[in-house]
């Protein structure tokens, strides 16, 4: 007796089945789909508290802005001292009470149209005040150092110096005599000018293994491979600053054949105080970097603009913050001697730089009139630097020709001034 064969399940039941057995996957599946569909963007960091970024980006870090920090790969002196504290973010000026002092008085940062207020020059952050270098320099001058140590002073053959008094100072020994003379004379030139409080105290010294000065360093000395008798400089190491990207109009990312925005009266309404405070040292670091034809801080950047379109927004090369908001400009070696040398190169940069400035400290701008009027910057200068520099002799002075440069850039710098000047009065 054959066993009745039973009937195979249509195919509507079969289907059913299917459907109930993908119910908990649906179930599942959907709702994540609505949540995501339902989700908010994810907010942008807000950056840590303080003044708000302003017109031109000022307040906000690299970091804050999307952009890797710092100045690239290289650990120099800028780099080892530019370590922002965990999750602070950079701010324009920050440090000092500017952030939080009162506008200038009447409301405008800016008198007879291109100089910066006595209000607000007067909130900007002292610096190395010429007593307290003084002080430091013939310390510095009269100290055994103690000991040498690699890295944190910029090129592999400078050493960071303890000296037997406590403190410590950068020894820069240069590929060249005229990095170290270039270094001693814009230090000077900065005092010519009224500006050497923003650059760290710096002398010179002689290198002898046998000498008072370095016997305690002999053996260092040896694997230093410094030349006996080279002179070096002593610059004053200064603890806690940190990196500072170029504001606008400089730091806005200038594309091919577009020109740097000026900074002018016009260009300030409404910027907080801690920012303006810093835009009054930018002008004169800017004046400054383009009389001494140093190519090795923004102009480099602006150089580098041809195949870094966001060198801009990166740390500025040998320009660092302090924690009361002043800048500290450092490493001035390519100045004069060497930046003479190079015109060619980098005026083609230097030279739009400075005209994007028509704001300036009014003590800044009377030295260059009487610079211009007396025909006398380098004589100046060597009045100062032999009188100020016991080694001066060792390194010498400009050479006629540079001495020539110098006047024709306080001349060029004069000009301009007084252009920005009739211009103003054209408004």
């Amino acid at each position: 007796m054959k066993r009745a064969r039973r009937a195979a399940p249509g195919p509507l039941p079969v289907l059913g089945l299917l459907l109930l057995g993908a119910l908990p996957a649906l179930w599942t599946v959907l709702p994540r789909r609505e949540a995501a569909a339902r989700r908010e963007p994810e907010p942008e960091p807000r950056p840590a508290a303080g003044p708000p970024p302003g017109r031109w980006g000022w307040g906000r870090s690299p970091a804050a802005r999307g952009e890797p920090g710092g100045g690239g790969g290289q650990k120099t002196f800028r780099a080892l001292l530019a370590v922002p504290a965990a999750g602070r973010e950079e701010r324009g000026g920050g440090g000092r009470s500017a952030a939080s002092a009162p506008p200038p008085a009447g409301g405008s940062p800016v008198e007879r149209g291109i100089f910066w207020s006595r209000e607000l020059e007067e909130q900007v952050p002292p610096g190395f005040a010429a007593e307290e270098a003084a002080a430091w320099l013939a310390a510095a001058r009269a100290a055994r150092v103690s000991s040498l140590e690699r890295g944190g002073c910029g090129r592999s053959s400078n050493r960071l110096a303890r000296l037997s008094d406590g403190s410590r100072a950068c020894v820069r020994y240069g590929i060249n005599p005229e990095q170290i003379q270039g270094e001693a004379l814009s230090y000077h030139l900065a005092g010519v000018l009224g500006m050497q409080e923003r650059l760290p105290p710096m002398a010179l010294a002689l290198v002898e293994a046998r000498g008072r000065q370095w016997e305690p360093v002999r053996d260092e000395l040896r694997g230093s491979h410094w030349a006996e008798g080279a002179v070096v400089s002593l610059t004053r190491w200064v603890d806690n600053l940190t990196a500072v990207v170029a504001p606008a109009p400089w730091g806005a990312e200038p594309g091919a054949g577009r020109r740097l925005q000026a900074l002018s009266a016009g260009e300030l309404g409404g910027l907080p105080p801690a920012q303006l405070v810093e835009l009054v040292q930018w002008s004169d670091l800017i004046l400054f970097d383009y009389l001494t034809a140093n190519f090795d801080r923004l102009v480099s950047n602006l150089f580098s603009l041809q195949w870094d379109p966001r060198v801009m927004r990166r740390a500025t090369s040998n320009l660092l913050r302090a924690p009361d908001g002043g800048l500290v400009f450092l490493d001035n070696e390519a100045g004069l001697v060497h930046g003479y040398r190079l015109l060619a190169m980098w005026d083609p940069y230097n030279e739009p730089l400075l005209r994007s400035v028509c704001v300036f400290r009014e003590g800044t701008a009377r030295r260059v009139a009487e610079l211009h009027r007396r025909r006398s910057a380098a004589a100046e200068l060597r009045r100062r630097y032999r009188a100020r520099e016991p080694l001066w002799a060792r390194l010498g002075f400009l050479s006629e020709r540079q001495a020539e440069l110098l006047q024709a850039r306080v001349d060029f710098v004069h000009r301009h001034i007084a252009h920005c000047r009739a211009q103003a009065a054209a408004l």
